[in-house]
């Protein structure tokens, strides 16, 4: 079986984000992230998905940074899964990493849902600034097509943009999935993000692990040595007169 990371397109937008919903449904954290989100809604119920699709292309038309991959069964171009990542190639101003809240909702379902999403931009900021990096949303593979190695395909290749582009990759984990990206060689951050139990809706809170992986280029600098340094440029230009 051969598993391939294509980018998606356009007509690929209701399956790829099919798998979506699918994979948070079949996930603690996902399901709560869903009804958060989209309260009171059926995310199944065909109006949903064309408005989502809707919304979805809209924003494909705007963004410069985010991309959609898709895991592609090449033995009959069945959709398994797919990738959402964020690519700042290069430093933004304040303006552009402003963080524009949740505009759809409104009220306490805002307030409530800007609680959750929040802290994960802040992290960001007090990790990564103005810097280039990438940044992993998330991995999702339909449950039905789970023990294809669709997922594997999908860190595999986040780990090989990682390289070809020569920036970190970050990603907010969970706790059943942190030993996997400690295998694959991410550094586990002392940070953390904790949701807490009273605006999840659940008994406890959530502890977020966060994670990232230094390309090739740090020379096995860790993340921590890489923002005390100043956060280099491994793509910078080399200054041959210095050598």
């Amino acid at each position: 079986m051969v598993i391939a990371v294509l980018p998606a397109l356009i007509p690929d937008i209701r399956r790829v984000y099919e798998s979506y919903f699918a994979a948070f449904k079949g996930e603690r954290m996902g399901e709560i992230m869903l009804k958060i989100l989209f309260p009171n809604v059926d995310t199944d119920a065909a109006e949903f998905r064309e408005a989502h699709a809707k919304g979805t292309l809209q924003y494909w038309h705007t963004s410069d940074s985010q991309y959609t991959f898709k895991a592609v069964d090449m033995a009959n171009g069945e959709i398994l899964g797919m990738g959402l990542v964020d690519i700042f190639v290069r430093e933004r101003s304040d303006e552009e990493r402003k963080n524009h809240g949740v505009p759809w909702l409104e009220g306490e379902q805002r307030e409530r849902a800007e609680k959750v999403l929040n802290p994960l931009h802040d992290m960001r900021e007090y990790l990564f600034s103005s810097h280039p990096y990438i940044y992993a949303h998330v991995i999702g593979v339909d449950p039905k097509f789970q023990g294809r190695k669709a997922g594997i395909a999908l860190a595999k290749f986040g780990l090989d943009l990682s390289e070809r582009c020569q920036l970190p990759i970050y990603f907010e984990s969970s706790p059943s999935s942190i030993g996997l990206y400690e295998k694959a060689g991410y550094e586990i951050l002392k940070e953390t993000i904790v949701h807490k139990a009273e605006t999840l809706g659940v008994e406890e809170d959530i502890v977020v692990p966060l994670v990232v992986r230094m390309p090739s280029s740090a020379n096995g600098m860790s993340f921590y040595e890489w923002k005390e340094k100043g956060y280099p440029n491994f793509n910078a230009p080399v200054n041959k007169e210095k050598l």
